[in-house]
């Protein structure tokens, strides 16, 4: 049966490592929702370095997931002490359970308040799409995808909640 890939990206106002305290609140709240998120029926798994360090992205090891990735329009930094991006990549048994973790409860309290700690978008912030049962998608899907929705719009490739897909390519809503 396939399964649905969520990949989310945005570009922080501040690094990770800046010691605000908008930051540290952001870490709060992620650490929060990711623990709920992990509670949610139809969640599977998500991509987690093999280390678990703050702020280490780039060289971290993330095991199924591949090499760490960003959009062409992420240009900040890379380092510990330069990064700016949160980004999260999982797999759900569907889209249904996946749109509910995402626009209720905590998470959907931290989404009212993601300008507080993110840059406004000029691009998509997250895409989904379906893969095979036994498939981890990996963070270069994940940029890929995303790269195709802002280029192309929404298709069975890659797509939003917003304007959903089946496994088998049909439009259907979330």
């Amino acid at each position: 049966m396939p399964r649905l890939a969520l990949y989310t990206f945005g570009v922080l106002k501040s690094p990770l490592a800046d010691p605000s305290p908008a930051t540290h609140e952001f870490y709060d709240i992620g650490e929060a929702v990711y623990r709920k998120i992990g509670q949610q029926p139809g969640y599977l798994a998500r991509a987690e370095a093999a280390d678990g360090d703050r702020g280490v992205l780039f060289e971290a090891d993330w095991g199924a997931w591949g090499e760490f990735a960003v959009p062409a329009w992420y240009g900040k930094g890379r380092t510990v002490e330069t990064t700016a991006l949160a980004t999260t990549l999982s797999l759900w048994t569907g889209l249904r359970p996946a749109f509910e973790a995402v626009y209720t409860g905590l998470h959907r309290g931290a989404l009212k308040r993601r300008h507080d700690w993110f840059e406004r978008a000029g691009h998509p912030t997250h895409v989904v799409w379906w893969v095979a049962d036994g498939v981890t998608p990996t963070w270069q899907d994940g940029v890929r995808r995303l790269e195709h929705l802002h280029d192309n719009g929404s298709a069975p490739h890659a797509f939003t909640f917003r304007d959903a897909f089946t496994p088998e390519g049909t439009p259907t809503r979330s």
